[in-house]
């Protein structure tokens, strides 16, 4: 079995020529994963699985059921299935890594956050 690798500046590259703001670049079981850059504006409706975030490049904002943070290269964020989001303020290079996985109407079960029991 070989490593499966995505370059960030390669996919970038077949996005912007496909003439679409996201497209599917992987796939594995439940699991696919797309790059998307939008236009000025996010577009997305609430989605059937859980997704994951991970900012590509640029920075803006994030507002999920109403509650707004700040994101830039770098930052991860979980979508629970059907959860209203959009990006929104955001550069004119920002694109992010989007991570669909499980199940439609999402995985069952308590989110844990292991970030503060690992530096505390």
């Amino acid at each position: 079995m070989s490593v499966f690798k995505l370059d960030l500046s390669e996919t970038a590259h077949v996005l912007q020529n496909s003439g679409k703001e996201f497209d599917l670049f992987f796939s594995h079981g439940t699991l696919e994963t797309e790059l998307y850059k939008p236009d000025r504006v996010d577009n997305q409706v609430p989605h059937e699985r859980d997704e994951i975030y991970i900012i590509a490049s640029g920075s803006g904002k994030f507002e999920m059921e109403g509650e707004i943070t700040s994101v830039k290269q770098g930052d991860f964020l979980f979508v629970p299935a059907g959860a209203v989001h959009k990006f929104r303020e955001f550069t004119h290079d920002f694109s992010t890594w989007v991570i669909f996985y499980g199940p439609k109407g999402g995985e069952k079960g308590q989110m844990k956050n292991f970030l503060h029991s690992c530096t505390g």
